[in-house]
């Protein structure tokens, strides 16, 4: 059967010994570790909100307002085809891309706590550079600072969760990232709602308050333990079980302790952990955790709907105001998908999530194709039952996508990694992921203007490439722990004949050194 219809946890190590509580000292941190969601979150909202301000554009991109104002005969889809406004959006991306590396060093020797002490520090100064800007040089460099707290921030706090959760939480846990990335969106567009009247200075606000989670991650990190997982690789085995013991609400943590000390020992065989994702035996990981999904996370053409929605709005003839509220509502979609995804996923599974949204989401698309290429463009307003149509069609976009690729997205490849490989493979996930993300948020304006609607169009049938990806290649990890993961691979259909052809070639891990 192709996918995962053969997870049998009863084949598993330990998993039927572990035991757990939900403590507080438990919730609290992973309340504390997933701010980092809202780091990332506060700027998908913020910076699509400022980029369609008429200060901002006046102060910074004169042309741009310009062309905006006046009406020019080319087609409406060009309004904002801009390549150094594209650069402000995606130079963080490609700063976070570059600062994911430096973060894989410091997860894995100085622990997971220190990449987000690190990753805020860095956003702070971003946010106020950005915020007392003068000039566009000022604002680039403000969103490499940005950049590099979403590189460490990201790094870190998708492998906290996961490693702090227990096996039959740890989908929900692991949301709680995907959840304050969602509220991160929705509080900055009903900032930019406000602040949008604020003449001229209101952008500034809506940029410096990027300070606010900064300092927020900061203040509660320093209060952070470190993960029973992190601790124990560092070799600190008897701190490693006093917090694994403090967050488990048990003193009876022996078989989750001993597979950590044995994957810790793993982990601690291999000296080149980025050259061992190579290797053969960890292909699974390699193709769908590092590679296929942060990749299909983008190109579903949701972060483009984020980047640009108030951008996307006004270009179908919505004004200013109506297009950051038309905004607003589709972040309240993320929130609710976020929070029905936190509900059900540890029931329903992933991969039912995956599929299941991934068929709505192909026919949200081809209906906003169909529209757009029948009812706009050339100069042409939109009738209002078409405008408010496709605001509802993009509100359960948004709705499938916040249930399906996007918690999905950072939670199932923080699932894959066994320890040896986790560091080097979470930082893979994040660099593949923010490289498709500024290279969508580089390429998406000058495609909406050359493509038109057909744009939509190529999302869509990317959506039907990567749910065949999910259905064949992915087997199902709900309720498995993290440090077992890795044997699922041996009964799956394709994947088995990677791993244990491998294990097979090997029968000790001194070559893992090399």
């Amino acid at each position: 059967m192709a996918g995962g219809g053969f997870v049998d946890g009863g084949n598993l190590k330990r998993a039927h010994l572990y035991e757990y509580k939900i403590t507080g000292y438990f919730i609290f941190a992973c309340i504390v570790a997933a701010l980092g969601g809202s780091l990332f979150g506060y700027d998908l909202g913020v910076s699509g909100g400022v980029t369609s301000m008429d200060d901002f554009l006046k102060e910074f991109f004169p042309k741009v307002y310009r062309r905006k104002q006046e009406h020019l005969h080319e087609t409406d889809y060009c309004k904002y085809d801009n390549q150094l406004l594209t650069l402000f959006t995606s130079s963080l991306y490609f700063a976070g891309l570059i600062s994911t590396f430096g973060a894989s060093y410091v997860t894995r020797t100085r622990g997971r706590r220190a990449s987000i002490l690190v990753g805020s520090v860095s956003f702070f100064l971003g946010g106020v550079i950005n915020a007392a800007a003068v000039n566009i040089w000022m604002l680039i460099i403000g969103r490499l600072f940005l950049g590099g707290g979403i590189g460490f921030g990201n790094q870190a706090v998708p492998l906290y969760l996961s490693e702090m959760a227990p096996a039959k939480i740890r989908g929900a846990v692991n949301q709680l990232f995907q959840l304050t990335t969602c509220l991160g969106i929705l509080v900055a567009n009903l900032i930019n709602y406000g602040t949008e009247k604020i003449h001229p200075w209101g952008w500034r606000l809506s940029l410096g308050l990027a300070t606010v989670p900064a300092t927020l991650m900061f203040v509660g990190g320093l209060c952070l333990p470190e993960t029973p997982n992190s601790l124990v690789e560092q070799g600190k085995l008897e701190e490693g079980r006093k917090v694994l013991e403090k967050v488990r609400g048990t003193k009876n943590v022996d078989a989750e302790f001993t597979d950590l000390v044995e994957a810790s020992g793993a982990a601690n065989a291999v000296n080149h952990p980025f050259r061992n994702l190579l290797k053969r035996k960890n292909r699974p990981q390699l193709v769908i955790g590092a590679l296929g999904i942060p990749a299909f996370q983008q190109l579903t053409g949701m972060n483009s709907i984020l980047f640009y929605a108030p951008v996307i709005f006004q270009s179908l003839g919505f004004g200013s105001g109506a297009s950051l509220y038309s905004s607003v509502i589709t972040s309240v979609a993320l929130v609710v998908a976020a929070l029905m995804s936190m509900a059900y996923v540890d029931k329903l599974g992933r991969r039912t999530f995956f599929l299941e949204a991934g068929c709505e989401m192909i026919i949200y698309m081809v209906i906003v194709t169909v529209t757009l290429a029948l009812k706009f463009g050339e100069g042409k307003e939109l009738p209002k039952g078409i405008g408010i149509l496709l605001v509802v069609v993009i509100f359960l976009f948004v709705l499938a996508y916040g249930r399906s690729w996007g918690p999905l997205g950072w939670l199932v490849p923080s699932e894959l990694f066994p320890l040896e490989t986790r560091s080097a493979g979470q930082s893979m996930v994040v660099c593949i992921n923010l490289l498709f993300t500024a290279l969508i948020a580089q390429c998406f304006l000058v495609s909406l203007c050359h493509l038109k609607y057909g744009i939509f169009l190529l999302f869509g049938g990317l959506i039907v490439i990567m749910s065949c990806f999910i259905f064949f290649l992915l087997p199902e990890t709900k309720q498995i722990p993290i440090e077992e993961v890795y044997l699922l691979w041996e009964r799956h259909w394709l994947w088995k004949n990677y791993v244990t052809d491998e294990r097979d070639g090997e029968p000790n891990k001194s070559d893992d050194k090399a």
